[in-house]
């Protein structure tokens, strides 16, 4: 997870497509695409695993047009010989807030 977010903070989109699981992976993610995303820092709030599974709910905050925001997302992870893949994941709560 920590992997992925340093990923978007340094807009590596080979690495992301790379870890990302080929059933849902999209084609491309064109990170520089739109408005400059300022990655502030990231919060692990809870890990599951249950081989080959896990689920990770996590924290990013960000400012996009000088606004604070907050992505809170349910991410689910598989292991496939040997190597995590991000397979999908659900916005939890993504929000602006100015005091971030």
């Amino acid at each position: 997870m920590r992997s992925r977010y340093t990923a978007y903070v340094l807009e590596l989109e080979q690495y992301l497509l790379h870890t990302w699981h080929p059933d849902t992976r999209p084609l491309a993610l064109n990170l520089n695409e739109g408005q400059a995303i300022k990655w502030l820092g990231l919060q692990v709030k809870q890990v599951e695993t249950s081989e080959p599974t896990a689920t990770v709910h996590f924290v990013a905050r960000y400012k996009i047009g000088g606004k604070a925001a907050r992505l809170c997302e349910l991410s689910q992870f598989v292991r496939l010989e040997n190597r995590w893949y991000y397979l999908i994941g659900s916005d939890t709560n993504a929000s602006s807030d100015a005091s971030y």
